[in-house]
């Protein structure tokens, strides 16, 4: 007869404890600690949770003859995911996928599935039934005859599809709601959660086949359940933005295969998510001609330079206290932009409010579009207009002085090729670059006065 017992876990960071506790020992997070029902089971029946019996046959080997290269990656025939995934799905790999309710995750993957003809895959739903999937698949208009689905929540059951099917990839949809008999609380509960992307992980890299788990969020955005969640799995992808919005954004939180700061860019459609080869021309206003506080600031996200759109409105402040607003960029660092505008360039905006936005819903924390923003803000406040035809790129330092940014080349080239026929960079960027045969009028800039002097006269 199994044993059971109570124990308070961390939502935080998965620590459990004997008794309630206030403050986490493990994490220092307060209020932390729900209790969980437990049941002690024997270690051989847990391994054959998977199917697979651990043989002891695993020993220490010096690293020296370990056998490297990398593993040939699954092409998944989306740019877009390729991309934030380092150039493919890893083989024995778990991939964690998350967002808000409705952004479009299932949709993501089930259209994304649907084009791999050649790759057994079996789609586990834990939400929707099969009707419901068939469905969304004549929606997204892409047909695969390997493409296998079963409605189940039970770990072991999925684990008795899986070895009758043997599919090339798992699809689990979602971790929050599966369950396993070797933990008695509910779904979605910490130790389930625990538990399963733990027995997924060990048969994703016994059998060498690749995992993806779809996850939810909680109010605050991070992934619902214990922070060891993201812990176990090797990549962490965040899929966001606004409903409101047509746009989509899948980042890359953590990667163990590839880089962090790569993202793909979607469109949503009735028929699906549509891939962004060329997010710039989206994201630019057809025509701002006579309109002031608006300039054109090249970004880069990842390998990928884009130009922006920053609008901003710099009006007299109704109320005693002026009012800070921005959307899609730090709030913090425009107030650091104000008050350098202030003290180093002599505008008063103390008693005006000052609203910037981000054109299209993206968030930008690249540093090289500062310029862009305190431009915008001048314009709107001189209420000038900035010529169409220029954009520019440079990080604003707090004496005033424009700081040189990375990979100036391919922001000029992105401004070319858009058709710009001037950019403002850092000076300090125009040492051993060859500008020759560029066809846009480059300006090189060493402080923010400067800047304005060509922009306004």
């Amino acid at each position: 007869m199994a044993k059971e017992k109570s124990v308070y876990v961390c939502s935080n960071c998965g620590y459990d404890s004997p008794k309630w506790i206030g403050k986490c020992p493990s994490c220092g997070m307060w209020n932390t600690f729900t209790e969980e029902i437990v049941r002690k089971e024997p270690s051989v029946a847990k391994r054959s949770l998977t199917g697979m019996h651990d043989t002891g046959k695993n020993q220490p080997i010096l690293l020296t003859d370990i056998e490297g290269g990398e593993d040939p990656r699954i092409d998944m025939r989306d740019e877009e995911l390729n991309r934030v995934l380092g150039g493919g799905l890893v083989p024995g790999s778990l991939v964690l996928l998350g967002g808000e309710p409705g952004i479009g995750k299932s949709t993501l993957i089930l259209q994304t599935v649907l084009r791999l003809p050649r790759h057994k895959i079996l789609y586990v739903s834990g939400e929707e039934s099969a009707r419901q999937l068939k469905l969304r698949a004549d929606r997204l208009q892409h047909t695969s005859s390997d493409c296998m689905i079963v409605c189940e929540t039970s770990l072991e059951q999925i684990f008795v599809h899986i070895k009758n099917v043997r599919p090339e990839i798992v699809i689990i949809d979602s971790i929050q709601t599966i369950y396993t008999e070797y933990a008695e609380s509910s779904p979605g509960s910490i130790t389930q959660i625990r538990e399963c992307a733990a027995s997924l992980l060990k048969f994703a890299k016994e059998t060498n086949t690749p995992v993806i788990l779809i996850g939810h969020i909680n109010k605050e955005g991070s992934i619902a359940g214990p922070k060891i969640l993201e812990h176990i799995v090797d990549a962490v992808l965040q899929f966001e933005g606004d409903q409101h919005y047509m746009y989509r954004i899948l980042r890359s939180i953590k990667n163990r295969f590839g880089s962090t700061s790569e993202i793909g860019i979607y469109e949503m459609r009735q028929d699906g998510l549509r891939q962004v080869s060329n997010p710039s021309e989206l994201l630019l206003s057809p025509d701002h001609e006579g309109m002031s506080g608006v300039a054109i600031a090249c970004a880069i996200e990842g390998i990928r330079p884009f130009l922006i759109e920053t609008q901003a409105l710099v009006s007299s402040a109704v109320y005693g206290t002026p009012q800070r607003s921005a959307t899609g960029f730090d709030i913090r660092r425009m107030n650091m932009l104000l008050a350098v505008l202030e003290k180093r360039v002599g505008f008063k905006l103390a008693q005006k409010d000052v609203f910037l936005n981000i054109a299209g819903g993206l968030r930008v924390n690249d540093p090289a579009i500062d310029l862009g923003v305190i431009s915008a803000i001048l314009s709107s406040n001189m209420d000038c207009e900035i010529e169409p035809q220029i954009c520019m790129a440079g990080e604003v330092g707090l004496s005033g002085e424009i700081r040189p940014v990375n990979r100036i080349e391919q922001r000029i080239s992105e401004a070319e090729k858009l058709g710009f026929n001037t950019i403002l960079v850092p000076r300090h960027n125009m040492q051993g670059i060859d500008t020759s045969k560029a066809r846009i009028k480059i300006v090189p800039v060493k402080k923010v006065e400067e800047a304005f002097r060509f922009l306004f006269g």
